[in-house]
């Protein structure tokens, strides 16, 4: 790093202090969103296989839903974050409008796909008949939090564009304490409760749901919340700034789009190697997402306080910033993949599930702990660096080489062309970020990503 590069020991300082205010909660709320699939796949997983698989295919209608959610604040908080620089809260505020109106068209559509045409969503993961069977009955019932998930999450993830971290921690650290008591009362009928099996445990997300809903909206009347929702932005939108918030969304939400897509690829390919394929999946990609918690959590950091510094017109800050973003979230999700190759033999026999799925978890768990280091590597460019400055469309473009184009052209050729067997197959899925790394750094070095996208509205 140059000197006119390095931070000065106060502005390192003020980094360190900034980054662990916005990272500790953040980590938080991943780690208790991954708790609440954490919690259905443990339970499911002593009910059995089959509630197993269907709960966790249906749910990648609603992961895929996510991501686009994802892709919009993403988007809109390529703007947030830097108007925040300038202390512009009026055009915050009109963004927050937008990016719901979208959010919430979209929840209703995926509300009506899943009530309508269920059987076939969960054929495109699966053809065996009683897992179709019961992601059907998780389906129906769950897609009715489409419409709330939606709207909190939206304005949640738009908050931390504004440096408030700690209500979205609460409000999902209480979503979970209501999700799992909801899961251990209506899953195995606890205290007189009916035991619904897969069906308690769509019921309890559902409430679950409503309850982060209920929230959401006390802290929108809350005084002291920086941002306010009026209802003219759902219904008028400027001109320019809608076209701000299309340029860089929409590149942003065709990139979490395509990953989802290729993500429920993979799902759609490994449930058609087997009810046995689909539980050990279920539990090593649980396993990804918690020990990259921090790893996402430093990723939205990085997006917040590098769009900010650009929007103060603090480039050399900015540069600073990402460097040393890069470093921390590789070191802390390496030691988080360390952790988990040493317990997952113990990860595999505590699952109530088939000696072959067993054998293909600890196998899936070994992959993940090496894939989740690239991915952290990954996320962090495209997520935390590159969108910060306005540069969206990178991403795209690399989820669709390494992923379409690679990962899962050769994961299917491997396993029904090849008839390759379930452990290379998910190697050969996996292995999509090894792939990235060489553009991402290469984007990186470019700088295209450093610069100011605000205006004077």
């Amino acid at each position: 790093m140059t000197n006119e590069n390095k931070l000065t020991a106060a502005e390192n300082h003020a980094f360190y202090r900034m980054a662990v205010a916005l990272v500790i909660p953040m980590a938080l709320q991943n780690l208790i969103n991954v708790g609440v699939t954490t919690a259905d796949v443990v339970m499911l997983g002593k009910v059995g296989e089959t509630a197993l698989s269907g709960a966790s295919l249906a749910g990648q209608v609603q992961f895929i839903m996510n991501l686009i959610f994802f892709g919009l604040t993403s988007g809109a908080s390529v703007l947030t974050a830097q108007y925040w620089g300038k202390r512009d809260v009026r055009t915050i505020e009109r963004v927050f409008g937008i990016s719901l109106s979208f959010a919430l068209c979209l929840g209703f559509v995926f509300l009506l796909a899943a009530q309508v045409i269920p059987r076939q969503l969960m054929l495109v993961f699966t053809e065996e008949e009683p897992v179709i069977e019961a992601g059907i009955s998780y389906l129906r019932i769950v897609s009715w939090s489409y419409v709330p998930v939606a709207f909190t999450m939206i304005y949640l993830n738009l908050m931390r564009s504004v440096e408030r971290v700690v209500v979205a921690t609460w409000t999902y650290f209480i979503s979970l304490v209501v999700n799992i008591i909801g899961n251990a009362l209506l899953i195995f009928g606890l205290l007189g409760f009916p035991a619904l099996g897969v069906r308690g445990a769509a019921y309890a997300t559902l409430f679950a749901r409503i309850v982060e809903l209920g929230i959401v909206v006390i802290y929108i009347n809350w005084k002291g919340n920086p941002v306010s929702l009026h209802l003219k932005d759902f219904i008028r939108f400027d001109k320019l700034l809608l076209r701000d918030f299309l340029v860089f969304s929409a590149p942003v939400v065709a990139n979490e789009l395509m990953w989802g897509l290729g993500m429920s690829a993979n799902a759609a390919i490994i449930g058609h190697l087997g009810s046995a394929a689909v539980a050990a999946n279920s539990v090593a990609q649980v396993s990804r997402q918690l020990i990259m918690v921090v790893g996402f959590g430093l990723s939205a950091a990085t997006s917040i306080m590098i769009g900010k510094a650009i929007g103060e017109q603090k480039l050399r800050i900015a540069e600073a910033y990402a460097r040393k973003f890069v470093w921390l979230s590789v070191g802390i999700t390496l030691a988080a993949a360390l952790a988990l190759f040493f317990c997952r033999g113990f990860i595999a026999d505590s699952m109530t599930i088939s000696d072959q799925a067993k054998e293909y978890l600890r196998f899936m768990l070994f992959v993940v702990c090496y894939y989740a280091v690239f991915q952290s590597y990954n996320t962090t460019m495209v997520v935390g660096i590159f969108r910060a400055g306005g540069d969206t469309r990178i991403g795209f473009f690399v989820d669709v080489i390494g992923m379409w184009c690679f990962s899962i052209a050769l994961g299917f050729v491997a396993a029904f062309w090849l008839h390759w067997g379930v452990k290379a197959v998910f190697v050969v899925l996996l292995s999509d970020e090894i792939v990235k790394v060489p553009i991402t750094t290469w984007r990186y070095r470019k700088k295209l990503w450093l610069k100011n996208i605000t205006r004077e509205l």
